[in-house]
């Protein structure tokens, strides 16, 4: 990984350091140096910078790392995965857990992507984006449940639109701290980038993009915990868990949403808490997923269970087994 290392002389202090930087470096644009900046790429005088817009110092050492150039094309990789119904057109699966579903900064192999092209050949690649040939549409690394991906360009047309326009039956389960008022509820606000930290989505009363979640309970934990479906209205990055968190309820092992222990934790039993706080990542599962076939028109509806771990939680808390979704 190259990294540049630049000493700001006194007539170059108070310019915007993204625009220094590029200019500096003469080899990268200030877009680049953005991204790698809100990336934690970039440190000065050993210490990590965040803000694209800091005023440069005088006499300060800036050490920027710029990862080496990606391949322009994911390369086929054998990695195994469950299909649940494969046509010419379309692949549905179960994606595990920790899997990342496309190729991106700090994955560029080992994905979803690698394992399709392996899976259905050279023609895949030219179906949709270049990068993310037949995703229509994505789970992030640590959610598991059911996927589709378009073998076609008429199925990745068709699904595409279907997704934009919510056309299709899709529903999610996810454990949460607490349980909420009521059966059933809706959360409504609109998401964008949390202005503490961009790495985090958050609910924000100006700008972002308007997001409704409809959820009801499935079971429930004395108040301390819930199983939810979770219904999706829109589609915005992180959505259930943002919003879940917004409401009181993060998701247990939310990685990213969940920041301190909860007060409903109190409540659980020592060696059942252990577990609940120690999961090691968000107890969400994409449990169904109904949509039209894009080239017969049949409606079809693909369902699995919790996978073991989210299962293994519901069992050391005891008390009814949850419905299938």
């Amino acid at each position: 990984m190259p990294v540049t290392s630049l000493v700001v002389p006194p007539e170059e202090a108070g310019k915007r350091i993204d625009a220094w930087l590029a200019e500096a470096v003469g080899s990268i644009s200030r877009s680049r140096v953005k991204t790698l900046i809100e990336e934690h790429r970039l440190r000065r005088d050993g210490i990590v910078v965040t803000a694209p817009a800091e005023p440069t110092r005088s006499g300060a050492c800036y050490t920027l790392d710029i990862p080496d150039p990606a391949a322009a094309r994911p390369q086929p990789q054998a990695i195994p995965f469950d299909i649940l119904f494969e046509d010419r057109d379309l692949i549905v699966l179960d994606k595990p857990a920790g899997l990342v579903v496309h190729p991106a900064p700090g994955n560029l192999d080992g994905t979803l992507v690698n394992a399709l092209l392996a899976h259905c050949g050279p023609a895949f690649t030219g179906i949709g984006a270049e990068k993310r040939p037949g995703i229509v549409h994505r789970l992030d690394k640590d959610t598991s449940g059911v996927m589709v991906v378009a073998k076609t360009q008429r199925a990745n047309d068709a699904l595409t639109a279907a997704f934009a326009a919510r056309d299709l039956d899709r529903a999610y389960r996810a454990l949460v701290w607490g349980v909420p008022a009521g059966a059933s509820g809706a959360v409504e606000g609109a998401i964008g980038r949390d202005k503490r930290d961009r790495k985090r989505m958050a609910v924000v009363d100006h700008g972002g993009k308007y997001a409704l979640t409809h959820y009801r309970t499935i079971a429930a934990w004395g108040t301390s915990l819930a199983l939810l479906e979770c219904r999706l209205a829109t589609g915005r990055t992180h959505q259930i868990r943002v919003h879940m968190a917004h409401m009181g309820h993060p998701v247990v092992g939310d990685p990213v949403y969940l920041r301190r222990i909860p007060a409903a934790a109190r409540a659980v039993s020592a060696g059942v808490r252990g577990l609940l706080l120690d999961f090691p990542r968000q107890a969400l599962h994409a449990a169904r997923l109904g949509f039209k076939h894009p080239a017969t028109g049949e409606l079809l509806s693909f369902e699995t269970p919790l996978p073991a771990d989210m299962q293994a939680l519901l069992d050391a808390l005891g008390g009814p087994a949850p419905p299938r979704p």
